[in-house]
């Protein structure tokens, strides 16, 4: 499965776990509630449910439907978390209920509704979705909150998302926050520029001095920056393991690899647009203000060449929140490796997992 022009994807998995509550594909399901034990039961479902007037794919997966609920938002946009979700963080379902959701233009929810592909997105459109898959999940699992999680993509779009319906989120965790598209490429510009000029590398130099500084109106510039990015990222981090970045059986299909591939082109082209004003370049998430009304805790990798760490952290010193906390990650770019994860988990158990379960009760 190819990488996307993206990447913005932070790729969150989670195990299959036998002796589920529920342990089948559900097609179309509604919120119906799930009988939780005060033993606990696993949980384990997939299916298309009906979110913003058409069928969108969730999974959820835990190995107690009495833990807190983690609400993942994927980045890209278009780079679902679904297919890896058997390696990255398997070990998360022990102490949280996992939800994932492949939003509208991605993955099998691309695939399932050919009648939406000429149809525009916008960040208010999928907040809209995700907030609609919140409070599904909420009634479904009988849960007062969920904890809200999303990277970088995913985190403007979870932002959005908890600025709007406050009450549904214990908690915010974001990776690699996107701030301000026009801030983010301009310091992403600076910086993978001088990285190629400190390593002597002219044909990089070259590549990127040719697209010119940001504003840009040639759709393809922010991938070839992304690929140059990239480059010099791989030589400062600690590499994810290749195992990785096998598909989940089911999602290893040629007709998924197909729809994938093609939201994926889709969705990058709504981001950038044909001439720089797709719904990237309109976003801002400083002005959906800065007051949270729930804990905010931000993770950045110090060598993050697409969302960088001056720009995250001074979105971070901007805002109000009950509770609020910056983790630098060193040997750590834009996409996920072993110390982004551990990072991740440390948090949630740590910060978030003790106040969501006595909330919970």
């Amino acid at each position: 499965m190819k990488k996307s022009l993206l990447a913005f994807a932070t790729l969150l998995s989670l195990a299959v776990m036998p002796g589920a509550v529920h342990a089948a594909t559900v097609t179309d399901r509604g919120a119906t509630p799930l009988a939780c034990p005060d033993s606990g039961a696993a949980v384990d479902e997939s299916g298309f449910v009906s979110i913003g007037g058409i069928r969108q794919w969730v999974t959820i997966e835990g190995q107690d439907c009495r833990n807190p609920v983690v609400l993942m938002v994927h980045g890209g946009p278009g780079n679902p978390n679904t297919p890896f979700a058997h390696t990255v963080y398997a070990d998360w379902t022990k102490d949280f209920t996992l939800v994932q959701w492949d939003q509208r233009g991605s993955g099998k929810t691309w695939g399932a509704n050919p009648e939406t592909r000429e149809q525009p997105l916008s960040l208010e459109l999928l907040a809209s979705d995700g907030i609609e898959v919140a409070r599904h999940i909420q009634q479904h699992l009988g849960k007062h909150k969920l904890i809200l999680m999303g990277g970088s993509w995913g985190s403007a779009l979870a932002v959005q998302m908890a600025q709007t319906e406050p009450e549904l989120f214990h908690a915010y965790v974001g990776t690699a926050q996107l701030v301000s598209y026009a801030d983010n490429v301009a310091t992403s510009y600076q910086r993978v520029l001088g990285l190629a000029q400190q390593a002597g590398d002219a044909e990089t130099v070259e590549s990127v001095q040719k697209i010119g500084p940001p504003p840009w109106t040639n759709p393809r510039a922010f991938g070839i920056l992304r690929r140059a990015g990239r480059k010099f990222e791989a030589t400062l981090i600690e590499p994810a393991p290749k195992s990785w970045w096998s598909p989940l059986p089911g999602y290893d299909t040629p007709q998924y690899e197909a729809d994938y591939e093609a939201g994926e082109d889709f969705s990058f082209v709504q981001f950038v647009g044909m001439a720089g004003d797709g719904m990237g370049p309109k976003l801002d998430i400083r002005r959906l203000g800065t007051r949270f009304a729930m804990p905010v805790y931000l993770l950045q990798g110090e060598q993050d060449t697409v969302t960088t760490l001056d720009v995250s952290q001074a979105y971070f010193d901007s805002i109000s929140a009950p509770q609020k906390e910056f983790f630098r990650m060193p040997r750590t770019g834009h996409d996920p490796n072993p110390i982004m994860v551990k990072t991740q988990l440390e948090v949630l158990e740590t910060r978030v997992r003790p106040a969501a379960v006595v909330a919970e009760r």
